[in-house]
């Protein structure tokens, strides 16, 4: 279907992709509060989007040798995957695990926000897109 095809669709997409990791790293993170000299690991996404979004990443756009030829549109260059990053440095217990529950669990519950407001999002998307194909107003 076309319309799911839109840029909007493929941005909600990957968002819902890495909170969905970022979950799982969470997880992962606590699990793991109490294993000696384990390092607590993040997930990058919003900053590949942002500058997606603000076009600050080059927009690849395809040539026409002919004016008869389709016109290729712009790549809306959608970031690439998210990025799960490990900090190495820091420390936060006596065991050099930099595990500190209190953030994990605040960022868990962001992260369940965001995850709620994309799917809501999207629900409300194809609402509007169930609407008009059975022609309601």
């Amino acid at each position: 279907m076309f319309l799911l095809n839109q840029t909007g669709f493929q941005w909600m997409e990957k968002s819902l992709d890495a909170s969905a990791l970022r979950q799982r790293v969470i997880a992962n993170n606590v699990a793991n509060a109490d294993t000696p000299h384990f390092k607590r690991s993040d997930v990058v996404f919003e900053e590949l989007l942002k500058g997606t979004m603000n076009g600050s990443q080059p927009v690849l756009e395809g040539v026409r040798t002919n004016s008869k030829h389709f016109r290729i549109p712009p790549n809306t260059n959608l970031p690439a995957n998210p990025i799960v990053e490990t900090g190495q440095t820091s420390v936060m217990n006596n065991n050099l695990n930099n595990v500190d529950m209190d953030y994990e669990m605040s960022l868990m519950a962001k992260n369940q926000l965001k995850y709620n407001t994309i799917i809501q999002e999207m629900s409300n998307e194809f609402r509007k897109l169930k609407i008009a194909m059975d022609g309601r107003r």
